[in-house]
């Protein structure tokens, strides 16, 4: 009995061995599960730059990584239930986009988050310290407080008799309120007065714009945050009926026709987000990685829509340019 019992042992070790190991005798990669949660829409073409990323390191969907993509279609009070449910999956990290870093924060202390891009992480309390943030956060920050003023002081530079600016936003959005306060310090200083537009579903738009050309607004700046992202189109046209100059946050803006735009490379910063999720994959901790932040910025002028509204912009500006759109 003894001599059968360790047969039996040998031949169960050899069948657990054989199923590990593929057709060609190499071991089966391991399967890694990605979660990626969105505040916008399923078509988000950030999602796509976060899966090129991790294919351009290796990952190949369906044979070591599965994608677990949730999105909430521009509802916040989606978020919280959609992070739990990445959570109950069992993923082996979640990557945010935008505002749903806090629905993934508040949900879980333990599942690794990779921000994908965000305002200003340290302001908000997303985490503690950027060099070492700690935690179970970490990722990439856009910067938007700190590039709040200058976006302004462009505005000015190229308008210099705007006197009165108005802000869209979205006050549901956290990234908002440290945004909101350096433009509005910035403002005082360049002697401007801001005019606040809050907007959180697309039906305000026509509403607040109109409350603002009443209220005799000389310029837009408008929030480069998830709800002006969503709604981008329908917002380049109401700053167009208005015949208003506006400045945006993003790239993205000016090439859908909005007039100009200062910031980094969005593309670029959400891609690099697949490098945190490949180190976390490979045992690093999310606390001990530095969030990143951009280096480069560039000023953005769309011609044919300055034209368009019959905007001169000064020589000067256009010399500061990095990219002019005809």
């Amino acid at each position: 009995m003894t001599t059968r019992r360790a047969i039996l042992r040998v031949l169960g070790a050899g069948a657990l061995i054989a199923g590990t190991l593929s057709a060609s005798g190499q071991q089966r990669p391991k399967l890694y599960r990605v979660g990626i949660l969105s505040s916008d829409v399923a078509q988000d073409p950030r999602v796509a730059e976060i899966r090129d990323g991790l294919r351009a390191l290796g990952y190949t969907e369906g044979q070591n990584l599965v994608v677990d993509f949730r999105w909430a279609d521009g509802n916040l009070e989606r978020l919280p239930d959609l992070a739990a449910e990445l959570i109950s999956n069992n993923v082996d990290v979640i990557v945010t986009l935008g505002a749903a870093v806090w629905a993934a924060k508040r949900q879980t202390t333990t599942v690794p988050i990779v921000v994908a891009f965000s305002g200003d992480l340290l302001n908000v309390g997303v985490v503690s310290d950027l060099a070492r943030p700690g935690g179970n956060i970490t990722g990439l920050s856009l910067m938007s407080p700190d590039l709040a003023a200058k976006r302004l002081e462009l505005l000015k530079e190229a308008f210099p008799r705007i006197a009165r600016v108005a802000i869209l936003y979205d006050p549901d959005e956290v990234a908002t309120v440290p945004e909101k306060r350096e433009t509005e310090t910035a403002a005082r200083k360049l002697g401007v007065t801001v005019q606040p537009l809050e907007s959180r579903h697309s039906d305000d738009l026509g509403r607040v714009f109109a409350a603002a050309t009443r209220e005799r607004a000389d310029a837009f700046i408008v929030f480069a945050h998830a709800f002006a992202y969503r709604n981008r189109d329908r917002i380049i046209d109401l700053v167009k009926q208005y015949g208003l100059p506006a400045m945006y946050g993003w790239r993205v803006f000016v090439e859908s026709g909005g007039l100009m735009s200062y910031g980094p490379n969005v593309q670029a910063v959400v891609g690099r987000a697949a490098i945190y999720v490949d180190r976390i994959l490979k045992g690093a901790k999310p606390g001990d990685l530095p969030v990143e932040q951009p280096t480069e910025f560039k000023l953005v002028i769309n011609l044919k829509t300055a034209k368009e509204l019959g905007l001169a912009i000064p020589p000067s500006v256009l010399a500061r340019a990095d990219d002019l759109i005809q």
